[in-house]
């Protein structure tokens, strides 16, 4: 996790006595990963933690793959997908491995529960909406292009902020009408290896874990949970509480009989956060560089990348949009978020493209003409890149572009004879071009 923190009330040292008001005593958690080698938080409760009863199997939660044995391209339209469930019962896995699975949610209903992955960390991307997470490590707020970094065992809830009756924001929120309107909408990716999402290890320190002068963002641009007179650390509350449990590629319902946010204090280095995409400061060159200065997030198998707004390569002959490359490790999956796509057919915000190891990849023909003199791209995108491939399930291959492939067979123009949509591209500074890798 980034850094070292601490919340609310704290006895001196660990695993000493630390008594609630009435004189019973608060129960200790820690609240640790690899074998306590790793990232850990200590966190005081109000009520022994294994306080719950219930085991109820709700529903399998097991993905299945298709088209396993097929290499192609794909273009998936998640600009069709409806609202539909809550945060989590509304999430529609597309691409998956025993690494990393992807999903995408437009919620139509508020969580009803509480929710603990107990599986896998989630790194959510919110692309419309905005709300507050409530957490056993404190309350976080979200906005449009955030991140929100939820590690794997942490019990919270999402709320969204509901949207004007009115519709007066469709616009703004993806274009829907009144009646398609969902509560926000994210894309998620979720660890299957037990590995954790965290900050790329070459940003930080080996000695101290800080980030380093070169790393495209730092601990100032994270926003870590917090608590004030409206949103406590601990809800000391009694009754019947469902929290639903991911494990086991099973959702589980137990019942607590306390509110299940009820710790006084907690400190350690393994909490969620935010951190939003726009703070992302990206790295520039010369010369076209390659898809790892925009990383953003590792685990093991997985990377996330953010593509931003930034100002293009400056060599007097620069191609400013990427070189054809091959997958040779590793499959390439962009989810498109904002800006101008005319450097790739067809494609436009809620997109997802998916590249696989085997095939080589670049720009569309005609785009590397019309892409030379431009100083700046708009894009903002997220990528997920694998090292083993992804398979679609059923839910995707629903979505899919069957055309996609096709849009590569073409050749090169010669300047002057650019045409069909390349003819729109002009070198114009005013007119931003995109370098989708």
């Amino acid at each position: 996790m980034p850094y070292y923190m601490s919340m609310g009330k704290l006895p001196k040292k660990r695993h000493i006595q630390f008594r609630r008001p009435d004189g019973a005593l608060y129960s200790e958690e820690v609240f640790g990963t690899e074998g306590f080698s790793g990232p850990t938080s200590t966190m005081y409760h109000i009520h022994p933690p294994t306080q719950v009863i219930g085991w109820k199997k709700l529903y399998s939660t097991k993905v299945e793959y298709v088209e396993q044995d097929t290499l192609r391209q794909q273009h998936v339209l998640t600009q069709q997908v409806k609202k539909g469930g809550d945060a989590v019962t509304g999430r529609i896995v597309l691409l998956g491995n025993d690494d990393v699975e992807m999903s995408v949610c437009q919620p139509e209903t508020q969580l009803a529960y509480h929710y603990k992955n107990g599986q896998g960390d989630e790194l959510m991307f919110i692309h419309y909406g905005s709300g507050t997470v409530y957490t056993m490590f404190g309350t976080l707020k979200f906005v449009p292009k955030d991140y929100i970094v939820m590690p794997k065992g942490v019990i919270y809830k999402i709320i969204f902020d509901e949207r004007p009756d009115d519709g007066s924001d469709n616009e703004a929120f993806g274009g829907y009408t009144k009646e398609q309107m969902p509560l926000g909408k994210f894309i998620c990716f979720e660890s299957c290896n037990a590995s954790h999402i965290a900050p790329p290890s070459s940003y930080k320190a080996k000695k101290t874990g800080q980030f380093l002068e070169h790393a495209p963002f730092c601990e100032r641009d994270i926003r870590v949970p917090f608590e004030d007179a409206d949103h406590p650390l601990a809800y000391d509350e009694k009754g019947e509480f469902e929290v639903r449990i991911k494990a086991r590629n099973t959702i589980h319902s137990y019942i607590y009989p306390y509110h299940p946010l009820e710790v006084v204090g907690w400190d350690g280095c393994y909490y969620p956060y935010c951190f939003n995409i726009h703070e992302f400061a990206p790295i520039t060159g010369q010369l076209h560089m390659p898809p790892p200065i925009h990383l953003t997030f590792e685990a093991y198998n997985f990377l996330i990348c953010s593509f931003c707004p930034r100002a293009l390569d400056f060599h007097p002959d620069a191609i400013v949009v990427p070189y054809n490359h091959s997958n040779i490790d590793s499959d390439e999956i962009m989810y498109y978020v904002d800006g101008n796509y005319k450097a790739r057919r067809g494609i436009s915000s809620g997109s997802i493209s998916l590249h696989p190891q085997g095939l080589a990849h670049g720009p569309h023909p005609g785009t590397v003409e019309a892409s030379l003199g431009k100083k700046w791209t708009d894009e903002l995108a997220v990528m997920c890149d694998t090292f083993r491939p992804m398979f679609p399930t059923k839910a995707c291959m629903e979505l899919d572009d069957p055309d996609y492939p096709e849009s590569w067979r073409q050749d090169h123009f010669a300047p002057g004879e650019i045409r069909g949509a390349d003819a729109e591209e002009t070198s114009s500074d005013d007119n931003p071009i995109n370098t989708w890798d």
